[in-house]
């Protein structure tokens, strides 16, 4: 059955649709040169927002655009395995986009990218099933895939019109755009946003001005975003947003999670708002979504690459138990 026929009511919606670019991952555990180990993966932000998404418990569908041969098919393959439909995916002929990836030994990560003229980045409205999306319990896109092309940033400016409920992480990369073209595009979107999700201080103080948490999340309140969700790192989560209610109208701090191991960071902030999308649309409250959401992302930093060590539901849980953190309280749930 066709992603149209589902949305028309032959089968559920899907929870979650992902808008964005899939990459091949080379990652290395020292400077790439000469015959140096390396270990090949799929990765890029979409495709790790996608399958934490699939993890946490939602029905998930990823809009991209792969080559058109065994490559492309190769990676659809490991899309499906990641528990992501690939009804959505878009094929044609072109040069698939990749990076190279250096972890030291506490995590932090080196990034090389050839993707410049990619056919990730030819994505566009026309790739977009209006249907689909409109009946999604959210569509998820991110800076990234709003500047790698401008028919990409068309494509994410046209679902943020269809979708019911569309979440948006600024993801601001220098290297592909100005924080003054970042900071517009999230101007233009965060009225249509039920969530954004910026992290801090990077990106609060390049694209907003902010200085704190709290003022980031005024200014795009005032812009209006419906609830935001301010990432700080390993101190925690700044929510503030209609979704909270009113015991919370001054927001609500969420603590971060402990991380029982750090390997590489990658992917971490795309756990994170998988889970948090996927929870929100399921049924949990906002609070109790994004308590989920930083311990997801706790997990997934103790494996190497952006989907390698995704943590499941239940896992993700009991983690978050283990670390202290209640869930059930103080958090109104998802309304549309």
């Amino acid at each position: 059955m066709s992603a149209r026929e589902a949305a028309a009511g032959g089968t559920q919606p899907f929870d979650v649709v992902v808008l964005g670019e899939v990459l091949l991952e080379i990652a290395t555990d020292v400077p790439a040169a000469q015959g140096t180990p390396a270990t090949l993966g799929v990765s890029g932000d979409a495709l790790n927002v996608a399958a934490a998404s699939a993890a946490a418990g939602a029905r998930v569908g990823l809009v991209a655009v792969l080559t058109d041969d065994e490559l492309g098919r190769s990676i659809a393959t490991r899309v499906a395995e990641l528990g992501v439909s690939t009804e959505l995916l878009r094929f044609r002929r072109g040069q698939q986009g990749m990076y190279l990836l250096h972890c030291d030994p506490s995590g932090q990560r080196e990034f090389s990218y050839a993707r410049a003229g990619s056919v990730g980045s030819t994505l566009g409205p026309a790739d977009l099933d209006r249907d689909v999306l409109a009946a999604a319990g959210a569509v998820v896109a991110s800076g990234i895939t709003c500047a790698i092309s401008a028919t990409a940033r068309a494509a994410v400016l046209e679902a943020a019109r269809l979708a019911r409920r569309f979440v948006y992480d600024p993801n601001h990369r220098p290297r592909l755009a100005s924080a003054e073209a970042a900071a517009a595009d999230l101007r233009e979107i965060a009225p249509r946003a039920f969530l954004v999700t910026p992290s801090s201080p990077g990106e609060t103080a390049a694209l907003l001005g902010a200085g704190t948490p709290t003022e980031a999340a005024a200014v795009l309140r005032g812009w209006g975003a419906r609830n935001v969700a301010v990432t700080c790192g390993a101190e925690g989560v700044h929510v503030e947003g209609e979704s909270l209610g009113s015991a919370h109208d001054g927001g609500a701090w969420v603590e971060a999670v402990p991380a029982p191991a750090v390997v590489d960071q990658t992917g971490a902030g795309d756990a994170f708002l998988g889970t948090v999308t996927a929870r929100l649309v399921l049924g949990d409250g906002l609070l109790d979504a994004v308590r989920l959401g930083a311990a997801a992302a706790s997990l997934v930093v103790g494996g190497r690459g952006g989907t390698s060590s995704l943590p499941s539901l239940e896992a993700t849980r009991a983690h978050a138990g283990a670390a202290g953190t209640h869930l059930g309280k103080g958090s109104a749930a998802w309304s549309a």
